[in-house]
């Protein structure tokens, strides 16, 4: 045996394509995936421009707003519930209904005969005004037909639309601090006999009280079966003691009449100087002021 079979025998023999095969063309390779192309600023500003010049071609026109019409995030807010801003996500949430319906397109515009429900509640779009009166003499909160003094209402026409009440009553003889408001919550939250805020009284006498008098009132007294309860009664000081100041807590002057009649005092003059926190202050006898939005807080939480 030759080596050249030998060689064959021990490696085998190579296969006679392999040269043809190495010449063969390799397959393409596959492209790498691009980003895509960045857009240059100048342009990109350009198609956004028109396409919102489209959008706005192509879009409804704004119906315009009647006189009798209204924002109802307005309205809300009108009502005193929450602010604009708090009132749009209540509509957006579907919180609110107008006659019925959910409504929660922003702008909606509803009039004011509409019914708005928010969470139910039926809102009222005036905007809640109050007002503090120092209030002079011969002017009445009575509504009477033929009356013989003045409405207090005359005192604070033109200073608002709303459709404003007296808070509590005061005769033609009483003088000082009214509040008006169209705010029924608050009406009814100081007409209500368990009130929590104090009211102080500065009370004129036919004669002076007598001491044991000052001693029965503060420790309180029971007038037509009902307890009286007084917080704190003292003479005026450096004036006679026919001058007395009462600090209790209800609003009504009755009230404070029904203490010293009951005690066979004729009271000739009550003067309510302080109300629920509020003050005289810079406010003369017969002039009015709106209520900053602290007092109105304190008071809703008096």
């Amino acid at each position: 045996m030759n080596n050249k079979e030998g060689n064959n025998k021990r490696g085998g023999s190579r296969p006679n394509n392999s040269r043809s095969n190495s010449n063969k063309p390799k397959p393409a390779l596959p492209k790498r995936a691009q980003g895509p192309k960045k857009v240059k600023p100048e342009v990109k500003a350009a198609q956004e421009a028109a396409a919102e010049k489209f959008r706005k071609q192509n879009q409804p026109a704004k119906r315009q707003k009647a006189s009798d019409e209204i924002r109802l995030n307005k309205y809300i807010s009108n009502s005193g519930v929450c602010s604009r801003r708090d009132a749009d996500l209540y509509i957006q949430s579907g919180n609110v209904k107008v006659n019925g319906v959910p409504v929660t397109e922003m702008g909606y515009l509803v009039k004011i005969n509409d019914v708005v429900n928010f969470d139910g509640v039926a809102l009222t779009p005036e905007k809640k005004e109050y007002i503090l009166l120092n209030k002079p003499k011969n002017f009445t909160t009575s509504m009477d037909e033929g009356q013989e003094f003045r409405n207090v209402l005359e005192l604070v026409r033109g200073a608002t639309n709303a459709k404003i009440t007296a808070v509590g009553r005061m005769d033609k003889n009483t003088t000082g601090l009214l509040l008006f408001t169209n705010d029924n919550d608050m009406i009814r939250k100081f007409t209500l006999p368990n009130q929590k805020s104090s009211k102080i009284y500065q009370v004129s006498l036919d004669k002076n009280l007598k001491f044991e008098d000052l001693e029965k009132i503060s420790k309180g007294l029971f007038i037509d079966g009902h307890r009286v309860a007084v917080e704190e009664v003292s003479y005026i000081d450096k004036e006679p003691k026919s001058e007395v100041g009462l600090k209790l807590r209800t609003s009504n002057v009755k009230v404070v009449r029904a203490i010293f009649e009951h005690l066979d005092y004729d009271v000739l003059r009550i003067d309510r100087v302080s109300f629920a926190g509020l003050t005289k202050k810079n406010l003369p006898r017969g002039n009015w002021r709106f209520l900053t939005a602290q007092e109105v807080i304190n008071l809703k939480n008096a």
